[in-house]
């Protein structure tokens, strides 16, 4: 299997390409053995809201993923909750991205960058573990991916009267479904610098990102009040800087070994293969005197720059498109900015979780496809035919090297719970008449996704629903009340966390069902199912009765 030059002289299909790998690697065992878990469970039963409710919700929590939600709901109501609606618009946001960053690659740096880039991107371990899952961060991913050809396209000249008002909204758009999903701003004004970008350009920028922020402040503002939502994320300690030193240390290399091609500094965007490629295909002329192009993979406008005839029958190089980035240009920053930035807000607020900058790894890809061009570099001084081998070659290893991870971030195990199997096994074990509980109480996200799963039991400690109270668990009743009312059960069904899952008890609530259970009741059936327990008490008899 070899890379048809057809292929690489057609950006479309440079673009489709990684889109459809994308596509199967996300449809590969998208139910996950129909599992789901608690962050996904939040999406899911909120979704099933109507619209009134989730916006009574949104005053209280989660404000920061109202877009998401509502976009959600409108899926759910059109196609019903299942996980692959749940998990589908995921597949096709990082199935855009993917395309953004092959076009991106390609128009920077040539086909095969391009297309490396785009092939890399779904199969890098994080965007795998949420290319399936029904939370926003693959379509932040989408849109950053958007803003970001847009800019390149500005750069290269190509920018149209819509350009900067499609940059502006795709960039409002993910700073609503994310407001961190901004720290892409300071990754493109870097990009602007480096690239010594016009005034007129840098002016045009401004006032776009100016317009998107301005969008964007009202929400992330009104989120500061709910900030209580993120108070489980950890203080930043040296060993989680382990993975981002990583992610930058390989970006580095892709930039550097980018740059030392020419596959990364943009001097012959267009082109299908690197240097010694290009030569020795300029190199045959026809009886006029003009290099045949068969073999250059660039859109018909650049590749007439690769190969003008020189004195005395050479070839001259290809030389720089100006206004045109290189791709370290653009990755890069695209790769640290994000990562750097949310370090630098952990040290005020813990905020450091990955994924909340998901659409960085765009830029890791992107120098990925680098030194994919690199390599075909290398192998074309040697070997044209060869050379159009590397890609194929390359990303079957890469395949094969990551099928463990693969497999394991596509099995029910790959997540800290399943809310679905514990609901089945409550179906199971329940009896009508039952009391159930629920220890935190956030673990409700188990009947609040599969309600008919607890049908004639009763929720002994709600005292209002979710819907009523405006939030994702319900409001329950004082400890005094959740007493008295466990003591008038015959038999509890309790939901928790699996050891291991499990936090310490700390509310007064959560104590005082712990504390009646363990001296009135006893425990008559103990199981664990994909990180959370179903048990099953009854009242012991009073002393001296019977």
């Amino acid at each position: 299997m070899t890379c048809d030059p057809r292929v690489l002289r057609r950006p479309l299909l440079v673009g489709l390409i990684p889109a459809v790998w994308t596509v199967v690697l996300g449809l590969w065992g998208l139910s996950r053995q129909n599992s789901v878990w608690r962050d996904e469970a939040a999406t899911w039963q909120v979704a099933r809201r109507s619209t009134g409710d989730i916006v009574r919700m949104l005053e209280h929590v989660d404000v920061v993923h109202s877009l998401y939600y509502l976009c959600m709901h409108g899926l759910f109501a059109g196609f019903g909750p299942s996980t692959t609606v749940l998990r589908l618009p995921s597949v096709l946001a990082v199935a855009a991205a993917a395309a953004c960053v092959a076009l991106i690659g390609h128009r920077l740096a040539g086909a095969y960058v391009g297309l490396g880039a785009g092939l890399a991107l779904g199969l890098l371990p994080a965007v795998q573990f949420y290319l399936q899952e029904g939370r926003p961060y693959a379509l932040v991913a989408a849109g950053s991916a958007v803003s970001t050809l847009l800019l390149v396209n500005a750069l290269r000249g190509r920018a149209r009267k819509w350009t900067w008002a499609a940059y502006a909204c795709a960039v409002l758009v993910c700073g609503w479904l994310n407001w961190l999903a901004l720290l892409i701003l300071p990754a493109h004004l870097i990009t602007l610098l480096w690239s010594r970008a016009p005034r007129g350009v840098r002016v045009r920028w401004a006032v776009a990102a100016g317009t998107a922020t301005a969008g964007v402040l009202p929400l992330a503002l009104f989120s500061l009040d709910q900030s209580g939502q993120v108070s489980w994320v950890p203080p930043l300690t040296w060993h989680m800087m382990i993975g981002p030193a990583i992610l930058l240390a390989i970006g580095g290399l892709g930039g550097l070994l980018g740059r030392r091609t020419g596959t990364g500094t943009g001097t012959a965007p267009g082109t299908g293969m690197g240097t010694a490629e290009r030569t020795g295909a300029a190199g045959r002329t026809d009886r006029t005197g003009r290099a045949d192009r068969t073999d250059l993979a660039g859109p018909p406008d650049l590749a007439n720059r690769a190969g003008r005839p020189g004195p005395a029958g050479t070839v001259e190089p290809p030389g720089p498109v100006t206004g045109s980035p290189s791709v370290a240009a653009v990755g890069l920053p695209l790769l640290a900015v994000p990562q750097l930035g949310l370090i630098g807000l952990s040290l005020v607020k813990p905020l450091f979780v990955d994924r909340y900058i998901l659409f960085s790894l765009l830029g890791l890809a992107l120098l990925i496809g680098a030194l994919i061009g690199r390599a075909v570099d290398e192998v074309a001084r040697r070997s044209r035919p060869a050379a159009r081998c590397v890609l194929p070659v390359l990303v079957a290893v890469a395949l094969v090297a990551l099928l463990p991870q693969s497999l394991a971030k596509r099995s029910p195990a790959s997540r800290v719970d399943d809310v679905l199997a514990a609901a089945e096994r409550t179906r199971q074990l329940k009896h009508d008449g039952d009391g159930v509980l629920f220890i935190p109480a956030a673990r409700r996200d188990t009947w609040l996704v599969t309600p008919d799963a607890f049908t004639g039991t009763r929720d002994i400690a709600l005292a209002e629903t979710p819907e009523e109270s405006g939030t994702l668990k319900g409001v329950e009743a004082s400890p005094a009340r959740v007493r008295a009312a466990m003591l008038a059960q015959r038999r509890i069904l309790l939901v928790t966390d699996a050891t291991g899952v499990a936090r310490p008890t700390r509310g007064r609530r959560d104590r005082t069902k712990a504390e009646v259970l363990a001296t009135h009741f006893t425990l008559v059936s103990d199981e664990r199912i994909r990180g959370r327990r179903v048990a099953v008490y009854e009242r012991l008899a009073p002393a001296g009765g019977g």
